[in-house]
Parts: C-alpha cells; structure tokens; sequence
C-alpha cells in the first residue's frame, strides 16, 4: 500500500483530473477512508452481488445491510486500543469460489438470519435518498448490539530484547553511496509492540532487513538481542537466534509455497526451527492451528485454495513454528478487507498476550498502528525522527513531520480537516539535505539554523524523544494554535475513524 502523504497526493490528483475532465471514477478499495474522502456514492458487495448502495455520506452514517454495518464496526475506533477491547468482527469466511450460493448470500453469516432468508431472495428495498439494500431485516438492524468488550493485552514494559545500537546501512550503487540507515538507535521490550512509521523510502525495510540478517549494518554500529550481538548475516547466526527472530511478509502470497498445502508448509518450519520430529510436529502444528483458528481443512489445502485471510494466518502460524521472542510484521494487514484485517489484528494481540512476543510492526496504517502499537518511532530519510508511547504521539505535540503524516490520514467521519502538504518528494538519501533532513520539506522550518545543523534525537518529555530544533512547548503552543484556527492538528488528523455507526433505530427519511 501508499503511505498517506503519497495516498493523499493520489486522491488529490484523481480530484484534479476528475474536475478538469469530467471523468466518471469507478474506485475499487478496502480503504473505507479513501472511499469516504472521494466518492459521491457507494456500493457496498458481497459475494458478487450488491448488497447495498447510497450516497457515500449517508451509507456510512447510516448502514442499512448487517453486512455493511459489520464493516464499518470492523475498523479501529477512534482512540481505542489493544489494552481496552477487541475489535469487532464478522464471523465466518467469504463463500468459496464456485459454490452454490444460498438466496441471500450473507447468510451464513449474519446474525440475523432465518428461513426467511435462507429460501427467499431478499429484494432491493429502498430506504430513501437513493439508498437501497437487500435485506428482509433491514428493521432489525437496532438489535445487533456490540459484544461487550473483552480486554486485550495491556503492556508493561518487560526486559529488553532488542537493540540498535549507532546503526547504520549503507548501498553502493554505480560507485555512489547510498545510506539507507544512519546512526540508528532503537530498543524493543519483551512483550511490547514497537509501531514503526514513515514514508516509502525512509528506511523501514532496511531496518527489518538489517534485524533478520538480510543485509549487514555496516562497521561500527551493531544489533543486540537478549545481550549478546547478533551476527551481521543470517546464514552465521546460530539456530536459536534464527527461531527467535522471525518474519511475517505483506504478501504470503509471495511468501508461501504454492506447491505445498498449509499443514507441509508449519511441518516443515516446526522441524526446521525446533528440532522436534514425527508426532511431535504434528502436535505442534495442530497446536498452532487451533491458535490461530485454522481448521483441519484449511491445512490440507495449498495456499491457492486459501483467502487472503487464511493465507496470513498460515504465515502468522509459520512465524511462531519456533516460539519466537520477535516477530517483525511488515504491513501484515494492507492487502486485507477491514473485516479481515480486524480478526488478523486480535490474533496478533492474543498471541502477544499468551506468548509475551515481541512485535516490529511496519505499516503505512496508522489506526492499526494506533490500536496495536505500545511505542512508535517514525523514520525519514534512514534517521529516527520522533520515538515516544502510542498515545503520546498521536495526541501531541508532535515532530512536524509526524504532524504533517498524521494529518493525512483519510477519515470516515465525513469531517472536513486541512491537510498539510509535503511538497516535493522525499530527498535522494544520496543526496540528504544539509542540517535537518527535513527541513526543505518543513512547514515550521527555521531559517539560517535548520538548513544549517541538524537537530540531535533528544527526550523533550518523559519516554518521548524528538529530532527537532522547536522546543516541545512551542511545537505545543504552535499545534494547538493551528487547531484552534481551524486548520488540521495531530488530535482532529488522527481520529481518522468515527465512533462505531449505530444501526439505525427506524427507516431514515430521504436525504436531498
């Protein structure tokens, strides 16, 4: 996926041309922001048909199928974490391609299905404004209350498991050097999620790369785990460091081996990482499966057979073959529908809570990164630019570059709230910037002192550090100010998603 300042430059120019040309835009995405932010109307499918369709505002204020309700009560709320409840999710799995679908083809997972529904195809009723759906139970939405919440895991920072000591990477491309990292200096905590964000090219992939052993720090700096220095390559790391540290890819696509069923794939990753063999793998793997919800079924069918949804779970399950101490998560959710994506993230957290595991967590989401994270850092151009606890960062004050990410964020709610652009791209990492890094992109750069000498990462407040030469209270008095005005601070950009719709009481009247 894009990150939100390259995602918000796209949208803006879909905009631009859409107004210049008159085009019609047919936006297909599980990003229900970028749905909410650029359309006029929406259709909401399932199973190949269309179950429900309206003007954007009013489909996503007021969802009149338990399909679409689910959805949106799928996505982090608001302010909401791990540590408070579960996210909301919709059971069961899409109907497999080329089964006989039932006459409505939600029913299998709808909560408020009956015979009705099971022998008569419900019929497109209209709910006014434009707005139909395909329910026979459109009037008891009212009833599908929340389930209660069910804590997640609350961390307390346990012993440190990982550091990044004076860290840098550097490339050499046609005789020139490229540093991908510079002098990087990061822990991670036993049992802690560690968010790590920034935009594409500022250094994220290269520092998992560098963890896993995939490419080499170079001279000087050096990568602890469990106080002793990893080596710099994965082939020279013994097993025990190997089953340790572990990976989930974006993709498992790319990441599974397509000629293998599920349950060969965990048989040979528990073999290879614990050393156990015969039933005791296969007690592993079912161990395994039943922790992350898969089915004997689901093992004994290649990942082709598989949804995007099932599919990570088989690589989630092969990343903890060898009970790992760290999992580095690489965007484990951007390919997946929010509904998928909400049943991922509780499975990452109970596995946190049940193994005390360590997350890397790597995505360009930042409400998965604000509901499952404990610390951010953000990263621009290889350096670390702001470090601090998960609700600290997004309430504020921030570093002007992590206002200006935060700030483009696409909502649901439907507010309107003033974006701060990023003008031009980020810098060649060949070529950095003088000073800060930043500063030929700052909105609040300081002229003759930040184009001049770079700013140290220093603590401006208990457990949050920053890279800047603005004192915390004057970014503080300089964001809350710009708040006040109207234009877009940390708070209002970051409360991307609305407090979870209500099924509507009654039919709504027509909307103009």
């Amino acid at each position: 996926g894009l990150d939100a300042t390259v995602e918000a430059s796209v949208l803006d120019l879909v905009r631009t041309l859409q107004a210049e040309t008159n085009a019609a835009v047919l936006l297909i995405a599980h990003n229900l922001g970028v749905i909410r932010t650029l359309c006029d109307r929406v259709g909401v499918m399932y199973a190949g048909k269309i179950v429900e369709e309206g003007a954007a505002a009013t489909v996503f204020e007021s969802p009149q199928h338990p399909y679409t309700l689910g959805l949106l009560r799928s996505l982090p709320r608001r302010g909401i974490r791990k540590s408070q409840r579960q996210l909301a999710t919709i059971p069961g799995n899409l109907p497999q391609i080329g089964t006989h679908l039932p006459t409505c083809v939600f029913v299998d997972r709808c909560p408020l299905a009956d015979e009705l529904c099971r022998t008569v195809e419900p019929p497109v009723v209209e709910v006014g404004g434009g707005q139909w759906t395909r329910c026979h139970h459109r009037d008891r939405l009212a009833e599908l209350v929340e389930p209660p919440a069910v804590a997640g895991s609350d961390n307390v920072h346990g012993e440190l498991a990982l550091t990044l000591d004076n860290v840098s990477k550097t490339f050499h491309q046609d005789g020139t050097d490229v540093p991908a990292l510079v002098g990087v200096n990061l822990s991670l905590y036993d049992g802690e999620t560690l968010g790590l964000v920034g935009e594409s090219g500022s250094g994220k992939s290269t520092m998992a790369k560098t963890i896993l052993g995939i490419e080499s720090p170079d001279s000087g700096g050096t990568v602890e785990f469990d106080a002793h220095e990893l080596a710099a390559r994965s082939g020279d790391r013994p097993t025990a460091d190997k089953r340790s540290i572990q990976m989930v890819f974006q993709n498992p696509d790319s990441a599974l081996n397509r000629g293998w069923t599920a349950r060969h794939i965990l048989e040979r990753s528990v073999a290879k990482l614990t050393g156990l063999k015969g039933k005791a793998v296969s007690e592993r793997v079912d161990k395994l499966a039943a922790d992350l919800r898969l089915t004997q079924r689901h093992l004994d069918l290649k990942p082709r057979q598989l949804s995007g949804g099932l599919k990570q779970r088989v690589a989630i399950a092969r990343a903890f073959a060898g009970d790992p101490r760290i999992v580095v998560a690489d965007e484990p959710t951007s390919a997946l529908d929010v509904s998928v994506q909400a049943a991922i993230l509780n499975l990452l957290s109970d596995l946190q809570i049940k193994s005390k595991t360590s997350y890397l967590l790597i995505s360009h989401d930042l409400g998965v990164i604000r509901y499952l994270a404990d610390r951010i850092a953000v990263m621009y151009l290889g350096r670390i630019m702001e470090v601090g606890e998960s609700e600290t960062v997004f309430r504020g004050p921030n570093h002007p570059y992590t206002e200006a990410l935060l700030s483009a964020v696409p909502n649901v709610d439907g507010e309107q709230r003033e974006r701060i652009l990023l003008e031009g791209e980020i810098p060649s990492p060949a070529n950095p910037p003088s000073g800060c890094v930043f500063n030929t992109r700052c909105h609040r750069v300081i002229r003759g002192l930040c184009e001049v000498t770079e700013p140290p990462l220093v603590e401006v407040e208990p457990g949050h550090m920053m890279s800047c030469h603005i004192p915390i209270e004057e970014l503080r008095r300089l964001q809350s100010h710009d708040a006040q005005a109207g234009e877009t601070a940390p708070t209002s950009a970051t409360d991307s998603t609305p407090a979870t719709p209500s099924a509507p009481q009654a039919p709504q009247a027509p909307r103009g």
